[in-house]
């Protein structure tokens, strides 16, 4: 079967951009990428900042600017898995279309040099693909 090899597109919605509402310690944020940004501070003040943004460019933008909390390196996958989980919960729409991605590999190409949490001139370690893949195959166990 082949891979899903960027999330551009008809797969546009599993990207951090794609709006769907999740939390963060109880807040609220517009996008898996507002509330990524958001945790890289225990600012309350600067997490409200960002909530408020009015798009996920701008949420990740100012999230690069950001003093990071000092736990941040250990704490951001785990941060991830936890906003992907809400995103694709099962018996959402998204939920249903992840798990209608069957058992293609999901890769996060890019342009932009991330490789870290996905494949740029095919060299990265995908982590955004692996931990949707993850959550993917949580679904099916429930």
């Amino acid at each position: 079967m082949s891979k899903i090899s960027d999330f551009r597109g008809e797969y546009r919605w599993l990207s951090n951009f794609h709006l769907v509402e999740v939390k963060l310690d109880g807040l609220p944020y517009p996008s898996t990428e507002h509330a990524y940004q958001a945790a890289k501070t225990l600012d309350i003040a600067e997490r409200l900042m960002i909530q408020a943004l009015p798009t996920c460019g701008q949420a990740k933008r100012t999230g690069q600017r950001l003093k990071l909390r000092d736990d941040w390196e250990q704490v951001k996958v785990s941060i991830m898995l936890d906003l992907l989980r809400q995103k694709f919960a099962r018996g959402t729409l998204l939920g249903q279309q992840l798990d209608a991605t069957g058992d293609r590999q999901l890769v996060e190409g890019n342009w932009w040099g991330d490789t870290f949490w996905g494949v740029c001139g095919g060299v990265g370690e995908n982590q955004l693909g692996k931990l949707l893949m993850q959550v993917r195959a949580e679904g099916r166990l429930l």
